[in-house]
């Protein structure tokens, strides 16, 4: 999608520019398709629903909502205490450089299926206008801190990473609606506790949630015309590797940054939990599998996730490279604090 891009060379001195920060295995990701074999999808099977909501995003309900208040001001900034800074910071370059991705890709799936499907050209390229106008209030929000990201150096230089259709369908779903349940779940706490809101960018979550809550219900719509995508084993196997995988990416993201959501007045652990339900019980609807979040082991599991990630993250902090045999004991890559022991 990028190939035929120069690279430009990143000044990091340049005032106001954020540096990207590195790729790891919990950082937004780019992701490229198959255009040709999206192009050749039948519609027909679901084309009525499709339509309708063609319609809704043609409506542009939210056309209007994003321009900032004269809340957003320096003073909104100053009242922060450092650690909040950082990571409020954090969250808003992680929030603008995953909107961003969303653009990028449905921008490139509208231009590449113009002329060969229409209809879903045209979804994908008011999807990717809602994603711009959300990546750019987020970067917005960033220079209020003095900083933003340079989209033009992500576009050219972040990695793609390549998915099949139904891959991008199963993880854009899931994406689009754990986006929906995290938005109004943070928005429904600060309406009940408005002296939590650290900043005026939550009061527009509740619209905001809903360009996404729209979107999932395309990738929705989307799936059920391609009836594959939700039909037999495969299927099933690989919506239960992208339940686990959204859902263990948040939790282990949500809980190293747990400072943040202690800022709102959240418990990392408990708002996770509140939105893994609810996500879980939406892509029911149209997946053909849910994960039993209620099992007593299965957030016992994404602890050790949690713990896992900590040990790689020291590892990785400490500049020595992880030992390339496995632990004797634990049957995996030994992540202690000198690469010559090994776990007892």
């Amino acid at each position: 999608m990028v190939d035929s891009l120069k690279k430009p060379a990143l000044d990091q001195a340049r005032p106001g520019v954020k540096v990207p920060a590195k790729d790891t295995i919990l950082t937004p990701r780019f992701y490229t398709t198959d255009f040709e074999a999206m192009a050749k999808m039948d519609l027909s099977p679901n084309e009525e629903e499709l339509q309708a909501i063609l319609d809704e995003f043609r409506a542009d309900y939210n056309r209007h909502h994003f321009v900032r208040t004269p809340e957003f001001n320096q003073q909104a900034t100053e009242d922060m205490d450092p650690q909040t800074r950082k990571v409020f910071v954090e969250f808003l370059e992680q929030s603008c450089t995953s909107e961003f991705s969303g653009f990028l890709l449905y921008k490139e799936l509208s231009r590449k299926l113009k002329d060969r499907n229409p209809m879903l050209a045209e979804c994908f390229g008011l999807m990717s206008r809602d994603e711009a106008r959300h990546a750019g209030f987020l970067n917005k929000s960033m220079s209020d801190f003095g900083l933003q990201l340079d989209l033009g150096f992500l576009t050219a230089n972040k990695k793609y990473t390549f998915f099949k259709p139904e891959y991008i369908f199963y993880a854009t779903y899931l994406s689009e609606k754990i986006g929906y349940w995290r938005y109004i779940a943070i928005y429904r706490h600060l309406e009940q506790n408005p002296e939590n809101r650290i900043y005026p960018i939550f009061k527009f979550f509740e619209n905001w949630c809903q360009d996404e809550n729209r979107h999932g219900d395309f990738f929705d719509a989307l799936m059920k015309a391609v009836p594959s995508t939700v039909n037999g084993l495969k299927a099933r196997l690989w919506c239960r590797f992208f339940l686990l995988a959204v859902f263990g990416t948040m939790y282990i993201r949500d809980v190293q940054r747990k400072e943040f959501y202690e800022a709102l007045g959240l418990d990392a652990r408990e708002y996770d939990k509140y939105v893994i339900e609810k996500t879980n019980d939406t892509a029911g609807r149209v997946f053909p599998v849910m994960i039993n979040v209620n099992h007593p082991k299965f957030y016992e599991r994404l602890e050790k996730c949690v713990q896992n990630n900590f040990r790689i993250e020291a590892v990785n902090n400490s500049g020595r490279s992880p030992p390339s045999s496995s632990c004797k004991n634990c049957r995996s890559i030994c992540l202690t604090a000198s690469s010559s022991r090994r776990c007892s």
